[in-house]
């Protein structure tokens, strides 16, 4: 995941709110719902919330996804603080939540350190909470549990590594290297993050936390 920091609601649905007072977000006409999945995925750098695959913002590939879900607080359901933009993949992220609690979300700081990355393409969960919300979202801790994110995952991964010049199996041990890489992926261009950039992203702080040490152990 990557921390999302939610700004303005659409104009649009600010509109709504104030002409339909006793409204919720099953009442939206497919206008407002596009206006707020326009909103959630240029905030996001047109990243799914929750696994970072690359997203269009569009109905085809983009889903508005309550954090907390409907059915625990329908009366957060219009609430855009509460909104992010998922992917539609099937078995994961908006599809497996459900009405689930998610006890870590992409709207924690923490999300980005309570996860850990692997070259693999596999996630683990640092505390529990973070176990528990790859459990939910099934973000591939496992092959059993999602072989195709993983493998996915693994691949992207490893095509922006060596885009950047890094090869996946030998790593990098030059700590400024590191960090400048570090950089660069986090850089939106035009408004958008490379699929997967947050997660290189995470392998390489990693990288620089183990000083390398632990590299092979990851593979």
């Amino acid at each position: 995941m990557k921390k999302i920091n939610k700004g303005a609601e659409p104009v649009g649905l600010k509109r709504w709110k104030s002409a339909h007072p006793e409204g919720c977000y099953s009442d939206l006409s497919e206008v407002e719902r596009q206006s707020i999945r326009e909103a959630c995925a240029e905030e996001q750098f047109y990243l799914c919330a929750y696994c970072c695959q690359q997203i269009s913002g569009q109905s085809t590939d983009t889903k508005n996804e309550h954090v907390e879900a409907r059915r625990i607080a329908p009366h957060r359901s219009l609430d855009f603080n509460n909104i992010v933009a998922s992917c539609t993949t099937p078995n994961q992220c908006d599809a497996a939540h459900g009405s689930r609690s998610l006890p870590l979300t992409p709207l924690m700081d923490e999300c980005e350190t309570e996860l850990r990355f692997k070259i693999s393409g596999r996630v683990e969960g640092l505390t529990e909470r973070a176990e528990e919300s790859i459990r939910v979202l099934n973000l591939g801790d496992t092959e059993k549990n999602n072989k195709k994110l993983i493998e996915k995952r693994k691949q992207l991964s490893s095509v922006l590594l060596l885009t950047n010049g890094v090869n996946p199996n030998d790593g990098l041990e030059d700590d400024a290297l590191i960090q400048i890489l570090i950089d660069d992926l986090g850089t939106p261009i035009n408004g958008k993050l490379e699929s997967f950039s947050p997660v290189v992203v995470n392998i390489l702080k990693d990288w620089l936390l183990s000083d390398y040490v632990n590299y092979e152990q990851d593979k």
